[in-house]
């Protein structure tokens, strides 16, 4: 990983509790797609070493072992082919302590099964290879993205289940000895740990650098729309306040026509910077079009949402290059007041109404109230 990591950066490396939406929906989906690339590879390699049984155990031994290989490669295939993909990060832990759980239980009843039989010579070798599969499966977490405390809950019953092998009566070691290969595999599971905190640093810096437009530093429309689309899921669900403001920055083509695209993007993202200083961390920042941003206020209703444009207001949004403050036309929208049928209305309304602010002189706020006492 990257030596220049943030406090927040570290901090969503080690606990997922503060990861925001987007990236725990990218996540998500990158679990389960590995979940069930990993799972319809074991189910297909699993039952391929029966014919190693075969040659190197006596019956009933290969018997047993066998039997237990067709029910862990039917668990693999089943968590392959009925494990769907979703964005829910819930699912995904699910899917990835499944994954896990079927090599664990194989562990358990095939360990006391080959501890209670004398083997020796090349059974003896091949048998010892069983006792290694949790160093396997520990090892395996670098294959996913996870956080320092999901890779110690991952690993915690593989060791868990090597511990309790090495006091029931190790394949390999004396007990003594066992707890210097249980210290060898607390090393495996740090090291495989840190290499799925690696990639999950990777990946969420692919996430903020594809959803942020590059001058404004707000969510571009795409990504803004999916977050929108969240929300507003949400405020249907539980009946809360989401209100949407449309920002439309006044007389804007006059800064590139009269002073070039520099000073038109200077007021850009003075005007972000300054509608960020008003928000709380939980609300949105789009850039909706040129000159328009969309800002998404969860749990909040029409009164909060102006508190916050007029805070903007005071504030001012930008300077533009001839000494005048940057003014807006202002449009805002509330989900329960509005009971939209989907986001995509929402935000007509509120795009309607700063449309209506534009067409009413410029540099005001146009509400559901407004509207009403005009009529």
């Amino acid at each position: 990983m990257s030596g220049d990591l943030s406090l927040d950066q570290l901090r969503d490396l080690i606990h997922p509790r503060h990861h925001t939406t987007l990236i725990q929906r990218r996540r998500a989906v990158l679990i389960h797609s590995r979940v069930r690339m990993v799972a319809a590879a074991f189910a297909v390699l699993t039952p391929l070493w029966i014919i190693i049984d075969i040659m190197i155990f006596d019956w009933p031994l290969w018997g047993w072992l066998a039997a237990l290989r067709v029910v862990a490669s039917a668990s693999f295939g089943a968590l392959a082919l009925g494990y769907r993909i979703t964005d829910d990060i819930g699912s995904a832990w699910r899917g990835l302590a499944l994954l896990l759980a079927v090599p664990t239980f194989f562990f358990l009843f095939s360990h006391p099964v080959l501890n209670e039989r004398e083997v020796s010579g090349i059974s003896g070798a091949i048998g010892s290879g069983y006792a290694f599969l949790p160093f396997v499966m520990v090892a395996g977490l670098s294959v996913f993205p996870i956080t320092a405390v999901e890779g110690f809950l991952f690993a915690l019953p593989m060791l868990a289940a090597h511990l309790g092998a090495g006091m029931y009566g190790s394949l390999v070691f004396p007990f003594p000895h066992y707890l210097g290969a249980l210290w060898l595999l607390v090393l495996i599971m740090v090291v495989a740990t840190l290499a799925g905190m690696s990639q999950l640093h990777f990946m969420m810096a692919l996430v903020d650098q594809a959803s942020h437009d590059g001058l404004t530093g707000a969510f571009g429309r795409r990504i803004g729309e999916e977050l929108l689309r969240i929300q507003f899921s949400h405020a249907q669900r539980s009946s809360q306040p989401l209100t949407l403001v449309f920002v439309d920055l006044d007389n804007f083509k006059q800064v590139n026509d009269r002073h070039g695209h520099d000073e038109g993007d200077r007021v850009l993202r003075d005007a972000a910077e300054s509608l960020r200083a008003v928000l709380r961390t939980s609300d949105i920042l789009i850039r909706w079009g040129g000159e328009e941003f969309l800002v998404v206020l969860p749990n909040t209703g029409t009164d909060g949402a102006l508190r916050a444009v007029e805070r903007l207001r005071t504030r001012g949004l930008a300077q533009r290059p001839d000494g005048t403050g940057q003014t807006a036309s202002i449009g805002v929208a509330e989900f329960t007041e509005e009971l939209p049928p989907d986001w995509e209305t929402l935000v007509e309304v509120a795009d309607h109404r700063m449309y209506v602010a534009k067409q009413s002189g410029k540099d005001r706020v146009v509400t559901a109230a407004t509207v009403t006492a005009a009529a």
